[in-house]
């Protein structure tokens, strides 16, 4: 990638810093435009341009899933411009990008909610879905109208559903049936989230499937963030000890092993 040419050539991770699943919220496009005297709607344009190298980045890399929180549910209530300006983005980089997508073999999933969606933007996410369904290499996730609580409510409602008509008894519930419920089923839970901006929050992103993710918050706004940065964010990942609840010993080797908490 321009700016770090060597990156392409050498070996750049170790297996422990490549996650299954990353998942990345984009933030700060409008920060990086104020900084530059710029307008909101440059800031976004230019974090499409992030979009493409990360994703092309993980490629190369080895990830198997690549989840981006691109507008949330709550971004409904942003300025009518802005948002016009975010839908028409989303949508130019759907069509202009998909053929590239399916070379590089790659998988579109878009997770979200999409009944009140018009019906061109269904038409298109379902179109990008279809058209790389046979890809085998990397599933790119779009969480797209996408909220957290929204997707725990939607599945809360499809099991009591189930209940009510009798297809399903309450005590039959269990933490794998409310995964397979969710938007993102089908895809494994998150190894690592990275934010960008320097905020330190998950803005209602991924709140079951981030159980046990790894989070790691990066300065630099989103349209700043490039394989190098990525590659600093995973080497930081690749230091964590992830424990999933247990407790983390040496054994007589020195080798490190789980073993279950006691509480």
């Amino acid at each position: 990638m321009a700016g770090h040419p060597g990156l392409a050539e050498a070996p750049i991770l170790d297996a422990v810093s490549i996650p299954r699943h990353l998942a990345v919220i984009m933030d700060g496009n409008g920060r990086w435009a104020k900084a530059r005297g710029l307008s909101r709607t440059q800031g976004h344009r230019q974090g499409v341009v992030a979009v493409r190298n990360i994703v092309a980045s993980a490629t190369k890399i080895g990830i198997e899933y690549l989840t981006l929180f691109s507008f949330s549910s709550e971004n409904w209530s942003r300025p009518a411009t802005e948002i016009a300006e975010l839908l028409g983005l989303l949508k130019l980089f759907i069509r202009k990008d998909l053929s590239t997508l399916k070379k590089q073999n790659v998988r579109v999933l878009v997770i979200g909610g999409r009944a009140d969606l018009s019906a061109d933007l269904v038409d298109l996410l379902e179109m990008a879905e279809e058209r790389t369904a046979g890809n085998t290499g990397m599933t790119l996730v779009i969480a797209f109208n996408y909220g957290s609580r929204s997707e725990m409510t939607d599945m809360v409602r499809r099991l009591a559903r189930e209940v009510e008509q009798g297809r399903l008894a309450s005590d039959q519930i269990s933490e794998e049936m409310i995964s397979s419920s969710l938007y993102s089923a089908g895809i494994p839970d998150p190894d690592v989230i990275i934010r960008t901006s320097g905020e330190k929050r998950l803005s209602n992103f991924l709140l079951w499937q981030a159980a046990y993710a790894e989070f790691v918050f990066v300065d630099c706004n989103w349209p700043d963030f490039d394989e190098q940065q990525l590659i600093l964010a995973l080497e930081e990942y690749g230091r964590r000890n992830r424990r999933f609840g247990g407790l983390a010993e040496e054994d007589c080797q020195g080798s490190k092993k789980i073993v279950a908490s006691g509480g």
